[in-house]
């Protein structure tokens, strides 16, 4: 069995002189490189890249940990922050690392919905909700029953 090249391309991806061109293929065989990466950076940068996903990750565990300390309506509403704070900084930062999940609308949108739902479920939450939403008790009531 012959050996492929290791740096063999598309023949789409070869120009017409036989030159190697720099587009991708019309079909594609792999998956794309992530947003994060970068030929140009030297192999530890990569790990400062990730300070977004790891700032979102550690607010989201003090959350947690708050919770099981016995405050769940701080912990739930530091996490509803943690999820807003996501979607901020996915939008205003070019590179966020891991944080880019698909497009960078989708994922404004997903983390946005996401952190203000945990964070208005935080504001209704019983004993003594900060927020009052007048059709939710009998929403409730009505579907449990």
């Amino acid at each position: 069995m012959p050996d492929a090249a290791p740096d063999a391309v598309a023949p789409d991806a070869v120009a017409p002189d036989g030159a190697r061109s720099r587009r991708f293929p019309s079909i594609t065989k792999d998956t794309a490189r992530p947003e994060g990466h970068g030929r140009a950076a030297p192999g530890d940068a990569l790990a400062a890249r990730q300070w977004p996903m790891l700032s979102v990750l550690s607010a989201t565990a003090v959350g947690l940990l708050v919770t099981a300390l016995g405050h769940p309506r701080i912990g739930v509403l530091v996490i509803g922050v943690a999820l807003i704070a996501a979607s901020v900084l996915r939008r205003v930062l070019p590179q966020v690392g891991m944080l880019a999940v698909r497009s960078r609308f989708t994922d404004m949108v997903t983390y946005g919905l996401l952190g203000v739902a945990i964070t208005l479920l935080a504001l209704v939450m019983e004993p003594k909700p900060v927020l009052d939403i007048p059709f939710l008790e009998s929403a409730v009531r009505f579907t449990v029953r």
